[in-house]
């Protein structure tokens, strides 16, 4: 990539710093929950059209899909496509910043708003020089990756990989774990997949006084809860990464009452589909044999989320080569696995895809806080450095 360019993304991109912070900002404010972002969805496209580049709303019904293309580009070409997410959590903010979120109990704590802002800043620098791209560039703004079955799913399914094609597809994501100004990669298996399990255990309640007249729940739930793990840690081969985690665990009894039910909530992820699918038929398994066992009937239900995330090798090590051109050696990072999700992985099912990350933390300024957490924030100089990343994908 020649100099001129990278003067023009260096350029353009600080230039943009205080607008792209308003759009951050802006978005904040105004969080919307997955597959709600109506409001979020109309700003995205009042953006788009105040630029000048031409967008379809309503996308798997809260997204948007935009073109940049040159003269000299056809219709048919095949396009690189960045994406951002648009929706933010049920998460009470707890930070007193001047753009805290309005909308009490939904906070953008995962960064989508980073995200957004970041693509609103890359789109105006690369239809600006849009004579310059090799490739034409469609730009996703997807809904709903926080929730199941995933916005990336929905995007698919309503064509946003064809008409015209996608051949390769980046997308990038705070990562509070690194200094601001640094990017991260991992070339192949990056995140995991990710299934939630959901099980209500069916006792029967009764005096605490007199157990040998119940079917206790709470210990049939015990029970289940040693007993799921050795799923994991006997029958999953080692070298697969792998992880059965439970956090909720209710049953409304008292000091003296058994309930009638215990209900648990858990997620299973792993880097392996055939065991994924093993395992989870494995827990299915186990969870009626022991309620079987006890007397109690189990309602299990499995929600089938999203696949492991791998990127490709040859589209990672392409992009860290034109970070490390670019930002320097010392800031670029190469990332450990994480057993972590993302919906973006429906995505490398299809296409080659880059995953990476974006640094955003600053502990002298007290920005240390990790993703879904309620006092989540940024260096709003990662706005910056994610324009500059993104450019850099779209530019050859």
């Amino acid at each position: 990539m020649d100099s001129a360019i990278h003067h023009i993304i260096r350029t353009r991109s600080t230039e943009l710093f205080d607008k792209v912070k308003g759009y951050r900002e802006h978005m904040h404010r105004f969080p919307e929950l997955s597959y709600s972002e109506y409001n979020t969805m109309s700003f995205v496209a009042e953006q788009l059209a105040k630029i000048g580049i031409p967008y379809q709303k309503e996308v798997a019904g809260t997204g948007v899909l935009a073109i940049i293309r040159s003269d000299k580009h056809k219709e048919t070409d095949s396009c690189i496509g960045l994406r951002s997410e648009l929706d933010a959590l049920p998460i009470h903010e707890q930070n007193n910043s001047a753009y805290k979120s309005t909308n009490d109990g939904v906070m953008h704590a995962c960064g989508h708003d980073v995200h957004t802002a970041i693509l609103l800043g890359t789109a105006e620098i690369l239809w600006e020089n849009r004579n310059l791209l090799k490739h034409p560039v469609k730009l996703f703004f997807q809904p709903g990756e926080e929730k199941n079955p995933g916005g990336a799913s929905l995007m698919i399914a309503d064509g946003a990989l064809k008409k015209p094609p996608v051949h390769e597809l980046f997308a990038l994501h705070v990562f509070p774990e690194m200094e601001v100004g640094n990017v991260g990669f991992r070339p192949g298996l990056y995140m995991a997949s990710c299934d939630e399990i959901y099980i209500t255990i069916n006792g029967k309640g009764g005096h605490g006084a007199t157990p040998h007249q119940t079917i206790d729940p709470i210990m049939i739930g015990a029970h289940l809860l040693t007993g799921l793990q050795q799923i994991v840690s006997r029958k999953c081969d080692p070298k697969i990464p792998c992880v059965l985690s439970f956090g909720h665990f209710e049953a409304l009894g008292a000091t003296n009452v058994i309930p009638e039910k215990a209900v648990l909530k858990g997620t299973f992820r792993t880097m392996n589909e055939e065991w994924r699918k093993e395992a989870l038929n494995m827990i299915a398994g186990h969870v009626d044999a022991t309620c079987e066992q006890f007397g109690a009937t189990a309602d299990l239900e499995i929600s089938k989320g999203y696949p492991y995330l791998e990127n490709d090798p040859a589209l990672t090590a392409k992009m860290m080569k034109r970070s490390k051109d670019f930002f320097g050696i010392e800031k670029v990072e190469e990332l450990p696995i994480r057993l972590t999700s993302e919906d973006f992985s429906f995505y490398a099912q299809e296409i080659p895809v880059c995953f990476f990350r974006l640094g955003v933390r600053n502990e002298e300024l007290g920005i240390v806080y990790g993703v879904h957490h309620p006092k989540f924030d940024i260096d709003s100089k990662a706005l910056i450095v994610g324009m500059q990343a993104m450019c850099l994908a779209a530019f050859e």
